[in-house]
């Protein structure tokens, strides 16, 4: 048996499928892990965990996201600022009034590598508070799981 190794066509940008999804209605991990293992590739027969096979991803509606439990009052997203005593922390309630698109990106990234691939990667995810987007020239597909 031979191993195979995708060439340049396989991780040409101009040969990656565009798919939409949309996010109303959907718990956030659940949506997230299926967006993250199509920005990796990992749905092709041609995945390579050293090469960026995946497709780009357009989510809409992501402002309509669902949280199970009470998390939707207790959910926190912290950062720090570089200075001492500078961690911040903002709820995911506060968080979906400011930038309604974080939490999907946020739970969407947490699932990538966290290297120089993850960022090509996460670079593929294209997310929408609401059901308009400027991604018509690219024909997505409709992806439904």
């Amino acid at each position: 048996m031979k191993t195979y190794v995708p060439n340049g066509e396989a991780i040409n940008p101009s040969n990656k499928k565009w798919y939409i999804i949309d996010a109303k209605g959907k718990t956030l991990g659940r949506l997230s892990t299926e967006v993250a293992m199509i920005l990796m590739g990992k749905r092709k027969p041609t995945y390579t965990p050293n090469l960026d096979t995946g497709d780009f991803v357009i989510v809409i509606n992501a402002a309509e996201v669902v949280l199970t439990g009470n998390k939707y009052n207790k959910k926190l997203y912290r950062h720090h600022t570089g200075y001492p005593g500078g961690l911040k922390e903002v709820n995911y309630k506060n968080m979906l009034a400011k930038h309604p698109t974080h939490p999907v990106e946020a739970a969407v990234r947490g699932m990538l590598p966290k290297n120089a691939l993850g960022d090509a990667m996460f670079k593929k995810l294209k997310v929408y508070a609401g059901s308009e987007h400027v991604n018509q020239a690219q024909k997505p597909e409709v992806y439904d799981f």
